[in-house]
């Protein structure tokens, strides 16, 4: 069955505002929330068992910029120590602790955040912090109670830098792991949907473990304005790590679906990306969202092309390189995996990419996924519980048939889209990025749903 390009909603909408950032509690302790203007919001979150808690710190900057920071706060019971720690340095004296920033996260603008944390061990009780500063101005407020990811530790912070091991996606420790998340809409149409609210609400509420940020080429994208969407991819990947999430950035060409229209494009965008990133361990590079049209061969010259751009400032990144006819491994076309299987990119730590709208591809893709699988690294970079288009009824029985598949293969995937798009295929219902409240079921379309609900049960990622 050939697949149809889906039509773009080319709504224009204006950038939303950020929602302040509170400081979260796990249902295991309280927590308190601190941010007074021009000072700072901090969110502290745990996740605590007998003797031992981790503690994840997201700290925005509300006053003028700063270059290099400490951030303070006191232990309430005397009984609680500061362990191993990341992304900041960490002293205690007494029930006092400081975390000073490191040198890649010490500038901090005005609105912008980071993201630490630390192991620690408790004694009698561990209740939360309820008074932060940053450089020593106050931070002070309300408690304001949100759910931390289940494992106490964010995907990053657990799995570390990826590698391709075998056809599997394995973490730091060589194991096997399968990461879910949300595809963001095109930027030039739905900015406002990625702040810091929808950020805490992804991350936190639903769960995930990757942010897919669709950076459309062509259709008002990338060529009308490069700088400016090379700046927002990257700002993206810095939310998203903040959160602790892995950012999959993608070239997201869809028409024309020659890859090679956008080479020189993509070489000036890649260089661009992974010269800033190249220190990060949570960015993966796709490097062509949907080829029609043209054969397997074009595609591969294309991405032996574009990968050492990236692998000269990024040696270690996963890439994912987009596969024949909308990235169906050629099925959409009435090809299969075969002409992948021989006649493979030539590089190493690679991914293809498999596409698939639930209502629309059935049993005859999910046959040739769990064929490709066997010889394949594959990662499902995009799929709607809908059609093609990306409307239309979800497909509820289908789409658990796909999540079952995937879950059961370890086969990573981001859902289309995490917008308020007038269509079947967002999470968000229309008006949600007007607003200010993304958690819960409330504001959630029926896709949005299911989604969050597949999404949000517990990792397993291994550690040993």
């Amino acid at each position: 069955m050939q697949k149809i390009p889906r039509p773009t909603r080319r709504h224009l909408l204006a950038a939303g505002a950020a929602a302040a950032l509170t400081i979260g509690a796990s249902a295991l302790l309280p927590v308190a929330t601190a941010m007074a203007a021009p000072g700072c919001a901090v969110t502290y979150t745990t996740n605590s068992w007998p003797g031992g808690f981790t503690a994840n710190i997201t700290v925005k900057n509300l006053g003028d910029a700063v270059n290099g920071w400490t951030l303070g706060f006191s232990f309430p019971d005397a009984g609680q120590r500061v362990g191993q720690g990341w992304s900041a340095t960490y002293q205690q004296s007494g029930q006092a602790v400081t975390a000073q920033s490191l040198s890649w996260n010490g500038a901090l603008a005005t609105g912008a955040s980071t993201t630490i944390g630390f192991n620690g061990t408790w004694t009698g009780s561990n209740p939360a912090p309820t008074s932060f500063t940053l450089n020593g101005t106050a931070c002070t407020g309300s408690t304001t109670p949100t759910t931390p990811p289940p494992t106490g530790q964010t995907p990053v912070a657990v799995n570390g830098q990826l590698r391709v091991c075998g056809v599997n996606l394995c973490n730091q420790y060589g194991r096997p792991i399968q990461l879910r998340g949300m595809s963001t809409h095109g930027l030039q149409w739905f900015a406002r949907c990625y702040n810091d609210a929808s950020l805490d609400a992804l991350a936190t509420d639903w769960r995930a473990d990757l942010l897919r940020i669709s950076m459309y080429v062509q259709e008002g994208g990338y060529e009308t304005n490069p700088a400016a969407f090379t700046d927002r991819v990257n700002t993206l990947v810095d939310e998203a790590g903040e959160r602790g999430m892995y950012a999959l950035i993608d070239f997201h060409t869809l028409t024309p679906g020659d890859p090679m229209y956008n080479l020189e494009r993509a070489k000036t965008f890649f260089a661009a990306v992974s010269a800033r990133n190249a220190n990060r361990n949570n960015v993966i590079y796709e490097i062509t969202n949907e080829p029609n049209g043209v054969s397997w061969q074009t595609i591969k010259n294309y991405a032996e092309q574009v990968i050492p751009v990236i692998r000269v400032n990024d040696p270690d990144a996963i890439v994912v390189v987009g596969t024949r006819a909308w990235s169906s491994l050629g099925v959409s076309e009435g090809g299969n995996s075969t002409e992948v299987v021989d006649n493979p990119v030539n590089a190493g730590n690679i991914m293809y990419a498999f596409h698939f709208y639930a209502a629309s591809h059935k049993d005859s893709y999910r046959a040739e996924v769990e064929r490709a699988a066997a010889r394949l690294p594959l990662f499902v970079t995009e799929f709607g519980t809908v059609t093609y288009t990306g409307g239309g009824a979800v497909d509820a029985a289908s789409s658990t048939a796909w999540l079952n598949l995937l879950d059961r293969l370890k086969i990573s995937y981001a859902n289309w889209t995490y917008s308020d798009a007038d269509e079947g295929s967002a999470a968000f219902r229309p008006g949600t990025c007007a607003g200010s409240t993304y958690a819960g079921t409330g504001v959630l379309t029926e896709s949005g749903v299911l989604m969050r609900e597949r999404i949000r049960t517990p990792d397993t990622f291994p550690t040993g």
